[in-house]
């Protein structure tokens, strides 16, 4: 079946998220290890995405993993604007998209805080036909039900889109729904449309 319609994930795909650099810049190795350990390495990183718990209980998970390092665990939260940063050619890569008549979407775990506190790394968000946030649904990827979601919301057909994620088990969980599926890990923009174009 022809391919209609591109999804992207949105980090580390259509932009850069330099936590681990700003928190070793922010309080050197040992300390800044500490605070990437309880808070981006461990798994309660994931509710901020899924959004059911507010933003203070989800500090509090931090906060308990490193007792000793709530003043840097908040400071870094404070701050976590300054961490996304759009990629060059992300605008590019979706008018081109869409120049070729492709619908295209994005389909991202994502959390309130950062929409707002860094609105110019979605710059490209009015370019595109539409999306999910996970923490406005309460689901995160690779739950089959976020995809679901997007499809039912938009009209979509799962076998007419390709879905594009730099982390393989949301890839999977889109190709387990019915969508090709691309990971994104050393491809340019170009080579990536490359990919597109010949499925």
């Amino acid at each position: 079946m022809k391919i209609r319609n591109v999804i992207f994930d949105i980090g580390k795909v259509l932009i850069d998220f330099e936590f681990e650099r700003s928190v070793l810049d922010n309080f050197g190795t040992e300390k800044g290890e500490k605070v990437i350990a309880a808070t981006w390495h461990d798994p309660d990183w994931s509710e901020l995405d899924r959004g059911i718990l507010s933003d203070e209980e989800v500090l509090q998970l931090f906060i308990a993993n490193a007792p000793d390092c709530e003043r840097e665990i908040r400071y870094t939260f404070a701050r976590l604007g300054e961490c996304p940063k759009m990629r060059k050619g992300a605008i590019e890569l979706i008018d081109r998209l869409k120049a070729d008549g492709y619908g295209v979407y994005y389909l991202s775990n994502y959390f309130e805080y950062l929409i707002h506190t860094a609105p110019w790394a979605l710059e490209f968000i009015p370019h595109m036909d539409g999306g999910i946030f996970s923490c406005r649904v309460k689901v995160t990827k690779p739950d089959p039900a976020i995809y679901r979601m997007l499809c039912d919301r938009y009209g979509l057909v799962p076998e007419e889109c390709v879905f594009i994620d730099d982390t393989l088990r949301n890839v999977d969980g889109a190709r387990s729904f019915g969508m090709e599926g691309i990971q994104l890990t050393t491809q340019t923009y170009d080579e990536l449309y490359t990919q597109i174009r010949a499925i």
